[in-house]
């Protein structure tokens, strides 16, 4: 098992405004993903603004994070 201080280490995020993916752990002990913009980020958390708005997410429980492209462009709809 890799102690928190030294997991803390391994996790390398962009500069904010960039979008990203962050990998959790919730109370369950079950992982979820929070997707887009990175607010900013400390010692202590992670912000990132999604689709299902701001998550704070404590630096302790995060388990993997990585910045990924930007979101495709919709396409217009073609007249009918």
């Amino acid at each position: 098992m890799v102690d928190q201080s030294a997991r803390q280490g391994l996790i390398r995020l962009p500069a904010p405004g960039a979008r990203v993916v962050v990998r959790y752990l919730i109370a369950t002990g079950e992982a979820t993903d929070a997707l887009g913009e990175l607010l900013g980020a400390d010692d202590q958390e992670v912000v990132v603004d999604g689709v299902r708005g701001v998550a704070r997410i404590p630096v302790n429980a995060i388990v993997a994070a990585k910045q990924v492209p930007p979101r495709p462009q919709r396409r217009p709809r073609l007249p009918e």
